[in-house]
């Protein structure tokens, strides 16, 4: 193949390729070269260096004569772990069964920090393993995401084994119904219930988001490698698809026919509250565009005026209607509660979560450039992972010899809660962070990263509830996600 394109050349920005040799080149191979190509129209390449298309790695990566095509250092980036520590902090003060749980809960409108948490390491995936896909290949960037997968698993079944031995434990000893209820399905049939905890079937409330990201981080190679070599769009596509068919009940239909063929005996409403077909659609969109970030020349995601101003319109609109209405915008209207369910991840709180999304690309980098460092949510966000499995045992010890009812308490108590999680989980980042430095932010270097660099502004470029009805009703002591 190599001999097949010694005479390809590219004339420059936007210019037509030229072909020197009678059979064309296919443009699903260009567009495996950069991410983001396969949304431009067939025969046009950006500016690029003259490369050359080498087969040495399974995808296809561009390559110059005797190596690999240059491609954009992936950096540790600080707002994005400052950002996911901030989805952290909003976790647990949602989580923990104090006074301050309903108030800051959905503080930006409807919509919780689980989705901006969801889409922020879907989109740091995509820029880690697309750029180990581009540098060392397809196989290489499986078996990193493989390995991860499994030290997720890891945490996750501690987690689990943790609340059915200490927490159990304890709230059968001091009769706490916020336990007893929580692992209820556990107490009347251990023995399959921890089988199916950890085969990622039966997931109890607070330890349901895990496995969904498990399950993500198991299909995503297969998920990247598709949309590198052959581009987003059906992928995307076939994203969408999946999010339509889970609001019109794919997932219980597929656990129907689970009972059916295989006998399964844990019930729906005990596989845990997300809708894992319709939340995968975050995924996938978290990772095309990290992925579409490791180019040598990303193109940056940048929007019309009238697209900014209609989200900032949506985003005020709903953070207003949050706290004038309170959490179920319908009140007690369950069906139209249902276009902002969360579990569903229904439509209008997509249309939420993208206004604020709209919003954060376009002026976030402008806010960061001035904006102090907050190095504490930074260590929070770097060390995601033991964190949040952290805020998940601090939420059960709390509920163990608490409970979850914050009125029958002093609001001093609540505050000594808050303050010793938050101590402890700040203790928990300092020490990974400690024994992994990988994943420790890097100081300033005092200069800002450029909003091109960033991907958040440049150029145009085309781009691609509370309770699911099929669920019963909260059950009490169960906190919200």
């Amino acid at each position: 193949m190599t001999n097949d394109l010694q005479g390809l050349r590219l004339q420059g920005p936007g210019v037509r390729r030229r072909m020197m040799i009678s059979q064309r080149l296919p443009v699903k191979l260009a567009s495996a070269c950069e991410p983001g190509l396969a949304a431009l129209r067939p025969g046009v390449f950006q500016s690029t260096p003259t490369p050359l298309l080498s087969t040495r790695h399974e995808n296809f990566c561009c390559a110059r004569p005797g190596g690999l095509c240059p491609v954009r250092p992936v950096t540790r980036r600080w707002e994005l772990d400052a950002l996911r520590g901030l989805m952290l902090v909003l976790m647990t003060v949602t989580h923990l069964p104090t006074r301050l749980s309903s108030p800051l809960g959905q503080p930006f409108g409807y919509v919780s920090a689980a989705e901006g948490f969801v889409l922020l390491s879907a989109y740091m995936a995509g820029m880690v393993y697309g750029q180990m896909a581009n540098s060392k290949g397809i196989e290489a960037m499986r078996l990193a995401f493989w390995r991860r997968a499994l030290k997720v698993y890891a945490w996750h079944a501690a987690t689990l084994l943790f609340l059915f031995t200490v927490i159990a434990a304890v709230g059968l000893r001091i009769d706490q119904p916020a336990v007893k209820d929580l692992i209820s399905y556990y107490l009347t049939h251990p023995v399959p219930a921890l089988a199916a905890g950890l085969l990622l079937v039966y997931k109890p409330p607070l330890l349901d988001i895990l496995p969904m990201y498990i399950l993500f981080m198991l299909a995503s190679p297969w998920v990247l490698a598709h949309g590198l070599r052959g581009g987003w769009r059906a992928v995307m596509g076939a994203s969408l698809g999946l999010w339509a068919l889970a609001q019109f009940g794919l997932g219980p239909w597929l656990h129907g026919a689970a009972v059916q063929f295989t006998g399964l005996a844990v019930p729906f409403h005990e596989t845990g509250a997300f809708a894992t077909f319709a939340w995968q659609f975050l995924w996938v969109l978290g990772l095309w565009m990290g992925a579409s970030r490791t180019g040598a020349n990303p193109v940056p995601f940048v929007f019309p005026g009238w697209v900014v101003a209609l989200a900032a319109g949506v985003a005020v609109v709903c953070m207003v209607w949050r706290h004038a209405i309170g959490q179920a915008p319908f009140l007690d209207n369950a069906p139209l509660n249902l276009l902002f369910d969360k579990w569903l991840l229904s439509p209008f709180r997509l249309l939420d979560l993208f206004a604020l999304m709209v919003l954060a690309i376009r002026f976030g980098p402008a806010l960061s450039r001035r904006l102090p460092r907050l190095h504490a949510l930074e260590q929070l966000g770097a060390a995601s992972l033991p964190v949040f499995c952290s805020h998940l045992v601090i939420v059960l010890l709390v509920l163990a010899f608490f409970g979850a009812a914050p009125e029958a308490r002093s609001a001093w108590v609540d505050a000594g809660v808050v303050l010793a999680s938050f101590t402890a989980l700040y203790g928990v980042a300092w020490l990974s962070l400690r024994l992994e430095p990988a994943a420790a932010p890097k100081k300033p270097s005092g200069l800002p990263l450029p909003a091109a660099e960033a991907g958040l502004a440049a150029p145009p470029s085309a781009a691609p509830g509370k309770d699911r009805p099929q669920s019963p009703p909260a059950r009490a002591g169960s906190p919200h996600h």
